[in-house]
């Protein structure tokens, strides 16, 4: 996650109040962090601390590789009117995957472009999407693809828009690190 984000180990290292060179070893599997140092990188990154034991209880075979439907990683939640699911493995990889439900009547605010090429497909429902300067009306199996653009969504409907979303490189960050303008969740 620390290096998808681009974030150097001297920052991170500096919050946790902790050494490059111990950081660098817990990254590396030769060293284990406290659940105080989980909470604060949890706090840092903005994703639950449950975030870090996810598929702990999959088969070995299968960590890394498969990720069970009731063993999805829940992040977001109801009061940003957007709550999502972590598809993929984990956030080592090239891209990720997000199942996202976007609640009935509920909008971001403006979105910064980020360094990322971005696409999906509406599941169901439906939803306003801007990218740029322009507006699209997407709805049950439209799909979509942007790189490096800011955006705005808004579900007009009635009914909760879910849409399988791509996003390469990984960059999840929980609303609130990376678009500021939507409510803490």
């Amino acid at each position: 996650m620390r290096k998808s984000r681009k974030v150097p180990l001297t920052e991170l290292a500096a919050e946790l109040k902790r050494s490059v060179g111990w950081l660098s070893q817990v990254e590396r599997g030769l060293g284990s962090a406290s659940i105080a140092d989980l909470r604060i990188i949890s706090r840092f990154f903005s994703v639950p601390i449950s975030f870090f034991f996810r598929n702990e209880d999959a088969p070995a075979e299968e960590r890394g590789l498969i990720v069970r439907v009731g063993a999805r990683q829940q992040l977001g939640t109801s009061e940003t009117g957007l709550t999502e699911e972590l598809l993929s493995p984990d956030l080592s990889g090239d891209f990720e995957m997000l199942r996202s439900v976007f609640a009935p009547g509920t909008e971001s605010g403006p979105l910064p472009a980020r360094p990322t090429n971005d696409g999906g497909v509406v599941v169901s429902g439906e939803l306003e999407l801007s990218i740029g300067e322009r507006t699209f009306r997407l709805g049950e199996g439209d799909s979509f693809q942007f790189r490096d653009r800011p955006t705005r969504w808004r579900n007009p409907g009635k009914r909760e828009t879910v849409i399988f979303w791509v996003c390469s490189p990984p960059v999840y960050c929980r609303l609130r690190r990376c678009h500021p303008s939507l409510p803490s969740p």
